[in-house]
């Protein structure tokens, strides 16, 4: 105990609460320490010995088997497992329910309990008791209605009841955020090969059907190779099993790209599926069952997903959801849940634009039939992409919400093209006079083109301020060290873009030339950069001019380094009235002024 007497208590509370998750307890869950059927005395007792159970010599002693059930159980593992109970689990995110502690996941409280009449109007009294004469359109307004009157019984339906989520899905339903996204590190992180790929690698036991979710503006930094790699080389080996007359339980893969309407509606199907099976053979899914497009937010392909999903698993099948975080795994189910239930909303999983939105397996019940089963996974990790470096604000501003519109420039050697602050590409080289670069990202990321010699002077004077992300001149650094990656390419046409020069998680740059060129592209150090064929094509008809693009981050900074100087121009004005009323201006000036807006 002298570790606890050295240190105050404003250090020691945050090491009570981390020391549950750095020490392995046996048992079920922590959330049973402050169940209504435990005494109070008990509940503080548990509390006190988790305490000296950490800090004391004798961490080895045995708990009271009245206490025996006091353990904290923190996995990804959700309700995958039929023994698990369904309520024991949140519908939104999959975590395990508790109810012990507010900071940590799954925290969850009971709604009070209201008054059956909280929201009668009993208490209401009709004005036209007291006013006989009124208009109709003031009646409308005014006048109280029994809402039950002349209804039969019968004929009143109730009203579904909520879901029962946990603090921070609602906080992300309402809000938007996580209150404190630190306390998610507690959880481990998400085995897809001890959970689900052990299933799927096992010759016995139903079959098993793969809906690999891809994020189709984000093709190459959202599609999971481990994943497409694992479960080709099974259905291989388990085919081959098969046909030899052994026992062979053969997964099948379904190749799902999701928020196709994100992509310009012009662009043509034929071109864009042969792009997609290209893409993904590359990527390690050479056993491919079926390629679906879909848009959730539209019903875009949901049927016809659906109804090949349903005839892949058959009466018995599970059904697993898997994809890189914010892929849009949780409102692709939402949506299959409504297209199955006509309108009726069977799941409830959370919805955010935010990564790692689902924190453990949940088993979405009511969508398949007989007993088929249907499970969303924990978002895939994948440290590659930009968007895990981003504070919230940032991701904002990178994510793509609408129709992806181009913004193309016309330069030459020695010029270089900046998204934001978090990519650029030099034409360090070329054999032609004119390179035609297309940035295909969020409307929200500001552009600037310019001399590549003057580069120095972007990233001191004008990152983190009229070029965001990063938001703040000291996150730059938080960020890491900028990389540059070389590539050579070719084209034989101006009428369109012959290669894509992707980041994964931002967007990518088509080039069009006639000719060669070497292309330098800079971005922070570990994000992956590929070069591919061009997913789209063409190009905008309206080129970009030189300097910084017209958009909301940069007259926001524009306004705040203008604020004090416009400040210290009103003092000016106060202290000396005559200028407050300046003579003629010269022309010259007025022009000149004018033309700076």
């Amino acid at each position: 105990m002298l570790l606890c007497r050295n240190l105050s208590p404003s250090r020691l509370k945050p090491l009570l609460s981390l020391s549950l998750f750095a020490h392995p307890l046996a048992g079920p869950s922590l959330h049973l320490l402050s169940q209504p059927s435990r005494p109070q005395h008990l509940r503080n007792q548990s509390k006190l010995l988790l305490f000296f159970d950490y800090f004391c010599s004798q961490s080895q002693q045995k708990l009271p088997s009245s206490l025996a059930s006091t353990r904290l159980s923190l996995t990804r593992d959700g309700n995958y497992d039929e023994a698990t109970p369904t309520n024991a689990v949140c519908p939104g995110c999959g975590v395990h329910i508790q109810d012990s502690n507010p900071k940590h996941p799954g925290f969850f409280t009971a709604p009070s309990a209201k008054d059956p009449d909280y929201n009668s109007r009993a208490h209401l009294v009709r004005t036209s008791l007291f006013e006989p004469e009124f208009s109709g359109s003031l009646k409308k307004g005014i006048i109280v209605e029994d809402e039950a009157e002349n209804v039969e019984p019968d004929l009143m339906m109730k009203k579904p009841e909520k879901p029962i989520v946990c603090a921070r899905c609602h906080s992300l339903r309402h809000y938007g955020k996580v209150k404190d996204p630190t306390t998610e590190n507690l959880l481990p992180d998400f085995d897809f090969d001890h959970t689900v790929g052990k299933r799927l690698a096992s010759i016995k036991g139903t079959r098993s059907v793969v809906l690999m979710v891809v994020d189709a503006v984000d093709f190459d930094g959202s599609f999971p190779k481990k994943v497409a790699k694992l479960v080709s080389e099974t259905i291989e080996e388990n085919y081959t099993a098969w046909k030899e007359g052994k026992s062979g339980n053969v997964p099948r893969m379904v190749l799902v790209v999701t928020k196709i309407d994100l992509l310009p509606s012009s662009l043509s199907p034929t071109r864009f599926e042969h792009w997609v099976r290209q893409r993904a053979r590359e990527g390690g899914a050479v056993k491919i069952t079926k390629v679906h497009f879909v848009s959730a937010v539209r019903n875009w392909g949901l049927k016809g997903l659906v109804e090949d999903v349903v005839g892949l698993a058959g009466s018995r099948g599970n059904v697993w959801a898997i994809g890189a975080q914010n892929a849009g795994k949780s409102t692709l189910l939402n949506a299959i849940a409504k297209c199955v239930g006509e309108g009726r909303a069977i799941s409830h999983l959370t919805e955010a634009p935010v990564p790692g939105t689902t924190l453990g397996i949940v088993r979405v019940d009511g969508v398949l039939p007989v007993q088929a089963k249907l499970f969303d996974t924990p978002g895939l990790l994948h440290p590659h992409q930009i968007t895990t470096r981003l504070n919230r604000e940032e991701q904002k501003l990178v994510c793509i919400s609408k129709e992806l519109k181009p913004r193309t420039y016309r330069i030459k050697a020695g010029h270089t093209v900046h998204i934001g602050g978090l990519m650029r590409l030099d034409i360090e080289e070329s054999s032609v006079e004119t390179v035609y670069v297309t940035v295909w990202a969020s409307p929200l990321l500001p552009l600037h083109m310019g001399k590549t010699e003057k580069v120095a002077t972007m990233v001191t004077g004008h990152f983190g301020s009229q070029l965001q992300p990063p938001i703040g001149e000291k996150r730059a650094e938080e960020l890491g060290q900028w990389v540059k990656h070389e590539f050579r390419v070719s084209g034989s046409t101006w009428d369109s873009s012959s290669v894509d020069i992707a980041a994964a998680g931002l967007g990518w740059f088509a080039v069009g030339l006639k000719g060669e060129a070497v292309l330098g592209v800079w971005t922070y150090e570990g994000i992956d950069v590929v070069l591919r064929n061009s997913l789209i094509p063409y190009r905008s008809q309206i080129f970009e001019e030189s300097g910084f693009t017209v958009s909301k981050i940069v007259a926001n900074a524009d306004q705040a380094l203008n604020k004090p100087q416009r400040q210290s121009e009103k003092k000016k004005k106060r202290k000396d009235p005559k200028a407050a009323f300046p003579a003629e201006l010269p022309r010259s000036t007025v022009e000149a002024s004018s033309n700076s807006c």
